[in-house]
């Protein structure tokens, strides 16, 4: 039999690793998962599973909705608008580079 590595072991952070990250209840966390701004994984008994950037997404979330007041449908809109803005300002300074 193949032993399966652990989540934990591959670095995922669990629900409760996030939320005490973020200084937040696990239900939040579970809540944006279910609005799609940031992202989980889930194992086979269905816990949640959260790479290492999901504390600073989190964190930008709330930023987000505790400084502009935006309610957490809009936060998805606005963080979408923001990553793509990085992505592409990054292909700005790869292209700069380049000449």
């Amino acid at each position: 039999m193949v032993a399966v590595a652990h989540p934990a072991d591959r670095g995922l952070l669990s629900l409760e690793d996030v939320a005490r990250r973020c200084g937040v209840h696990p239900q939040l966390i579970s809540r944006f998962v279910t609005l799609s701004l940031v992202q989980a994984r889930r194992d086979e008994a269905g816990l949640l599973w959260f790479d290492a950037r999901a504390p600073a997404t989190v964190a930008r979330a709330l930023r987000l909705h505790a400084g502009l007041g935006l309610n957490y449908a809009a936060l998805g809109l606005v963080l979408d608008l923001l990553d793509r803005i990085e992505r592409l300002e990054a292909e700005l300074r790869r292209d700069g580079r380049r000449r």
